[in-house]
Parts: structure tokens; C-alpha cells; sequence
């Protein structure tokens, strides 16, 4: 979803307001998790996750193509921790449904399908 699909699915679910209010709303948290970052804070939204900047140390990295030695400054990188309600919702259903059901069928609701080229006996 891009930022305009987000902004007319919201138009959409709320027609009560305007397209240049849903616009500027947007704009506004998005710009505000960008300055969160950029001062160093971390942002939580409960059940959905965390925005924090990572601090990586400089270092020494390789050119590829010559193999040259190159230094590599330090950066902070944004990091997203998604939140317990948003994992369990990605992967399938709603955040109480494991809890309802036994252990059993919570872990085969969990369980990966198998790798690429692996082999899979069939019944």
C-alpha cells in the first residue's frame, strides 16, 4: 500500500472528512515519526510496534570490484519492532485466536511450509 492508497482507503472509511484533512493528518504523523528518529527517541504504537534509530559503528568494508580497502562511516539506520497484536494478525487471524484454540492447533497454525527443494512425503 502507498501513501496515496493509505490516504483514499481513509477518504473511503471515513467520509466525514475531507481528502486535504486526511492528507495533512498523514503528512503530519508521518513527518513526526521522522523527527522522532532524527532526535534519537523511539516511537511506540501500541499493538502495532516501535520506530528506533540503530547506531552502526564505522568499519572497514571492501570495494568489490577492486578489493580495495574502504572506510565505511558510522550511521543510524531506522529499525521497525512490530508489536505482538500486529504479528499475530500478519500471520493469521485475530490476536486472541491462538489463545482460544488448544496448543496443538496453535502450533500447526504456526508451522512453516517446507524449503524450496525439500523433500515431502505424500500420503
Amino acid at each position: 500500500m502507498t501513501k496515496s492508497e493509505l490516504i483514499a482507503q481513509l477518504a473511503q472509511e471515513n467520509p466525514h472528512l475531507r481528502q486535504p484533512d486526511i492528507e495533512a493528518i498523514v503528512a503530519t504523523i508521518f513527518e513526526e515519526v521522522i523527527a522522532a528518529l532524527s532526535r534519537g527517541d523511539r516511537v511506540e504504537l501500541r499493538g502495532f510496534g516501535a520506530f528506533s534509530a540503530k547506531q552502526r559503528e564505522a568499519r572497514t568494508g571492501r570495494n568489490p570490484r577492486t578489493g580495495a580497502a574502504v572506510a565505511v562511516d558510522g550511521k543510524a539506520v531506522p529499525y521497525f519492532k512490530p508489536g505482538k497484536e500486529l504479528r499475530e494478525r500478519v500471520n493469521g487471524g485475530a490476536p486472541q485466536a491462538a489463545a482460544a484454540t488448544g496448543k496443538a492447533e496453535a502450533q500447526a497454525a504456526t508451522k512453516r511450509p517446507p524449503a524450496k527443494g525439500a523433500r515431502v512425503k505424500v500420503a
